[in-house]
């Protein structure tokens, strides 16, 4: 009498399908044009196709095809905003031909007080500079890259180099800065510790939050 055939093991019910994984962006009510617009708006620094292409889930090429439509199209509605290649990857900027609105944004900008953060942030560089990003973010416990921006838009801040070990950017005060604060060098800042509790606990802090 022969042996039974062994029954085959059926599959886990909880096993996902891998096209149930991936990312349709056909689902999205702009499709691939609306993803990409999508990701564009929230970057800081120009974004290569290929990385643009994996985080959406579809061919470079066809990426390629909708980003230059994304720019023609904006081209064709005399839209405030373009579409750029710059330095081997996209990002959104401000068409040139808007300039002297985004100027006098940014100049009445000038006039208006820093909010509690920006001067806890700018502090933060003043006294630690050259400082990177992450660093004042380790001190400050909070995201800063919207501060940043707005202490380098009123000219408070500058780039000053790259770290060696980890080539982040580093920032520093500027001639302004010393200007507005009525200071002839950074020497004639007050002494920190007064006006900082615990400066060596913000010093390991930082340390530990360089790079």
């Amino acid at each position: 009498m022969s042996e039974p055939e062994p029954e085959v093991a059926a599959a886990a019910p909880d096993a996902a399908p891998e096209e149930q994984l991936a990312l349709d962006v056909a689902e999205f009510p702009g499709g691939i044009h609306g993803a990409l617009e999508a990701v564009l708006m929230v970057v800081d620094e120009p974004v290569t196709t290929p990385a643009l292409a994996s985080a959406l889930e579809q061919p470079v090429a066809d990426v390629e095809v909708a980003l230059a439509e994304l720019e023609d199209g904006y081209a064709a509605q005399n839209r405030g905003f373009t579409l750029r290649q710059v330095g081997g990857g996209w990002r959104m900027y401000s068409r040139h031909e808007y300039a002297p609105v985004v100027e006098r944004f940014v100049l009445d900008g000038q006039q208006a007080r820093l909010t509690q953060a920006s001067l806890e942030t700018l502090a933060v560089i003043a006294y630690r500079q050259p400082v990177s990003r992450s660093r004042v973010a380790a001190v400050r416990g909070v995201n800063v890259d919207g501060v940043i921006r707005t202490l380098l838009t009123r000219g408070l801040i500058e780039e000053v180099g790259q770290d060696h070990e980890s080539t982040a950017t580093l920032y520093g005060t500027t001639s302004y800065f010393l200007e507005r604060l009525g200071l002839q060098s950074l020497e004639e800042l007050p002494a920190l510790a007064p006006y900082l509790p615990e400066v060596d606990v913000l010093d390991e802090i930082a340390e530990g939050g360089r790079g």
